[in-house]
């Protein structure tokens, strides 16, 4: 053993993920990620997304979350005091629909109270399971601080916001067709509508002229609708039809009249030409409708039955409905023919059941006045990727009416208003306290209109995005903390999927827009969706869905966050892989038995404070120890890029690269000799790449870096600064070239030469022919000055090629 080789200071052989669930316990004791508002440092505010607790989390939503907490932690570095709150989005749909399958019941039918008791009850259960997981994971959040999306705090808030855009005059009450889900049993908005490709049939019926003696052809997908249908329309060019331009049709089995009108929503093209105008088949007659004033027919009620209006149909459900009435079509000769067709049929987001346009009176948040104002504020947000903003302004385009928030639900919010049921008039409470006018006293004792003292309250809720929608005004103390709003609002970023740009990005920027006059955020981080390996969706029914739960544990979170990081580019799809996370956790062996090696020796006194990368460029007097410097300054450079830009894609996998590819197997190899020799410039800076890389890569894999750091850096690496590069330092691209071919060219000749060995008699003319060539390597005048550690590292003697 040489005079500087000593037992590595960090004990362990292998990198053991158990390690982590000590590291845990640590952080918590030594409250690393408290927020303190009074330290003198600028917020920087997350406006995490709650995630929803309405079974398992889905292995590509921890990784999306992991991302987060990588944002955070290098924020914390780069001297922010960051507020990372984490929530849990307990309302609306999903619970309700979970609870009604899990206990069998119906909420409609069901005690209202003792309904909302169970999907607490439910949601407690599986939000534990999100928090452990998060936990495990290792964010770096305010666990201390959870909030709930049904918590009296929040469902304040949210209603307080409602109160103040009612004086305001932003929301107004009125009877629309909207689009109603007849599972869900409640109206959605257009943001929450999906679009599928269905087979249908399209069905050619007779409609006979009247005072003619003869008929046109109409072809729907809805006959069911028939008895709502309330006009004809032609193409104005249309020369089939230019005879029964304003001529009177009869409805085929109803004999209701409707006129045929010329305009030029008809498609010649399509079916025959003639569309059967009715209330309410899509988003088309609703639009032919208002612009032609035509009053709507009732067909379908809430509960997706006929009404009385479809005759002998009524009570039947919608597909029961249609199925009858193409029969009685046939038997009255009035179904020419039925062709197989695809329609793109709106469906609810949710329940995934198709959705029907019905008339019902709803409150509407005034939204299109303000769809411009939207815009610039959008301009004012920097998107990550840059073209994901691009769906925001897309859907922007296509918002053709106002945002109705009410539902007929249970488990949300409700909405705070109550009704004097002499007058009729609508009360509205002060804003500040939470209000459940369903059961609840009204806070009036008179009616102001007419004196009475009897009122009925709401028994409808909010839309659940007018609760998501204020989540960034909430965890900036919006209302509620002044201290903490004037520092952290405008949120510096909101993180969210792609799917939701256009109801969770866009009702947010619109309710601050409404509220404060002011952008949301500075940054929109926009992550893809999480695949299997083939690129599929996710699903139980395919049976490729992984639990994240067990793949933390075996393989550790520090594997787990560097395939996340690793896996794509931000704002893209990537896949989960099984195999790649393992290959993760290979690098962390990797870099374990790196950064033991490294802590064989001792780290130099100047090493104990931090220093800049220039003067350790200049501390370091060898050319091997400048060359490696000045590659690791590049890697700072090109990390802080990524970085800054929320792409972990970056660092993630040039820092692997880095250690993997250069670091290790070069760098170390050459400079070996000389640290065991004890040479200043050598140790100085192993230690100083070192301690630096487990700041660069802090943030990505927290577990591994901190351990190693405290193990030989005697602190937390959490509480150190990010490292920062120079512009000063050029980056030795050409010499890395070639020191790594010219080491690559020897080590194949070696391995030739090991594997040559192996059978010496057979090829004993190769092995001479190879330890020659071996002993005859010159090296370059370019690599000259690194020759000494060329010549100790691959033990031969120095030869300079003229």
């Amino acid at each position: 053993m040489t005079k500087n080789e000593k037992e590595p200071r960090i004990v362990e052989k292998r990198w053991d993920p158990r390690i982590e669930k000590e590291l845990l316990k640590t952080w918590e004791a030594e409250k690393l990620y408290e927020f303190n508002l009074d330290s003198g440092k600028k917020v920087f505010s997350i406006d995490t997304p709650p995630p929803y607790p309405s079974g398992s989390w889905h292995i590509g939503a921890v990784a999306q979350y992991v991302m987060i907490d990588m944002i955070a932690r290098y924020e914390r570095m780069r001297g922010y005091e960051v507020l990372f709150p984490f929530g849990l989005d307990r309302n609306g749909l999903p619970v309700e629909t979970a609870v009604e399958k899990k206990h069998k019941i119906s909420m409609h039918n069901y005690d209202r109270e003792k309904f909302l008791k169970l999907c607490r009850e439910y949601l407690d259960t599986v939000g534990n399971d999100i928090l452990r997981i998060a936990k495990r994971g290792g964010l770096s959040a305010r666990f201390d601080h959870i909030y709930m999306t049904d918590s009296e705090k929040y469902r304040t808030l949210t209603q307080t916001t409602f109160i103040e855009l009612w004086h305001k005059g932003l929301i107004y009450e009125d009877i629309k067709p909207s689009n109603y889900c007849p599972k869900c049993r409640t109206t959605i908005a257009d943001a929450e509508l999906e679009y599928e490709e269905l087979d249908t049939f399209l069905n050619y019926l007779k409609f006979k002229i009247k005072d003619l003696n003869d008929e046109i052809i109409v072809a729907t997908t809805r006959p069911e609708l028939l008895c709502a249908c309330k006009a004809i329309l032609v193409h104005p060019d249309d020369e089939r039809y230019k005879k029964y331009q304003g001529k009177v049709a009869e409805v085929p089995l109803y004999s209701t009249e409707v006129k045929i009108i010329p305009h030029t929503y008809a498609k010649p093209e399509f079916g025959t030409g003639c569309v059967m105008i009715c209330s309410y088949g899509d988003q088309g007659d609703v639009m032919m409708f208002r612009e032609l004033g035509l009053e709507p027919v009732i067909a379908i009620n809430i509960e997706g039955r006929m009404t009385v209006s479809a005759g002998k149909y009524e009570g039947l459900k919608v597909e029961d409905a249609r199925k009858k009435i193409i029969e009685d079509l046939k038997e009255a000769n009035l179904l020419v023919k039925q062709e197989k067709t695809i329609h793109r049929t709106p469906v609810c987001a949710r329940s995934k059941n198709p959705v029907e346009f019905i008339a019902m009176k709803e409150f509407y948040i005034k939204q299109l006045d303000f769809l411009d104002d939207v815009r610039k504020r959008a301009d004012e947000i920097q998107f990550h990727p840059k073209a994901h903003k691009q769906i925001l302004l897309n859907w922007l385009g296509a918002i053709t009416i106002d945002w109705p928030i009410s539902r007929r639900r249970y488990f949300a919010t409700e909405i705070p208003l109550w009704y004097c049921k002499k007058c009729a008039k609508i009360l509205v409470p002060e804003p500040g306290k939470y209000y459940q006018p369903w059961k609840e006293k009204p806070p009036f004792e008179k009616c102001p209109e007419c004196g009475s003292n009897e009122f009925q309250g709401e028994g409808r809720v909010f839309d659940t995005w007018m609760d998501s929608s204020i989540s960034n005004l909430f965890i900036s103390g919006y209302k509620t903390d002044e201290k903490l709003f004037s520092r952290a609002y405008p949120v510096s970023l909101r993180p969210q999927g792609r799917d939701i740009v256009r109801t969770w990005l866009y009702y947010t920027i619109l309710r601050n827009q409404l509220a404060t006059g002011k952008r949301a955020w500075d940054h929109a981080w926009i992550t893809g969706m999480g695949l299997d390996e083939h690129g599929k969706k996710m699903s139980k029914s395919k049976g490729n869905v992984i639990d994240p739960e067990p793949v933390l544990e075996k393989q550790g979170a520090d594997s787990f966050r560097l395939w996340a990081a690793s896996e794509a580019n931000v704002g893209e799809d990537f896949r989960v892989s099984m195999d790649r996370i393992i290959g993760a956790s290979k690098f962390l062996t990797k870099l374990w038995n790196v950064a033991r090696f490294v802590s064989t020796f001792e780290v130099p006194e100047e090493l104990k404070e931090d220093i800049s990368i220039e003067s350790a460029y200049e501390k370091a007097k060898h050319p091997t120890d400048k060359w490696i410097i000045r590659e690791f300054n590049h890697l700072l450079n090109e990390t802080i890029s990524g970085y800054e830009d929320f792409n972990f894609f970056v660092p993630a996998n040039r820092s692997r690269e880095f250690v993997w590819s250069l670091f290790a197997p070069h760098y170390l190899e050459m400079v070996k000799a000389r640290a065991y020799e004890g040479e200043e410039s050598a140790i100085f800076t192993v230690h100083y790449i070192m301690k630096n890389l487990m700041k660069l890569m802090a943030p990505i894999v927290p577990f591994i870096t901190d351990k190693i750091y405290r193990e030989m850096y005697g602190k937390s690496v959490h509480r150190e600064k990010y490292p920062i590069g120079s512009s000063k330092i050029e980056w030795a691209k050409e010499i890395t070239k070639k020191i790594v071919e010219f080491n690559s060219d020897v080590w194949r000749l070696k391995t030739e030469l090991v594997e040559a060995k192996r059978a010496p008699e057979k090829n004993k003319e190769k092995i001479l022919q190879l330890e020659n060539m071996i002993s005859e390597v010159k090296i370059e005048k370019e690599l000259l000055e690194y020759a000494d550690d060329l010549t100790k590292m691959h033990r031969f003697g120095t030869h300079v090629k003229k």
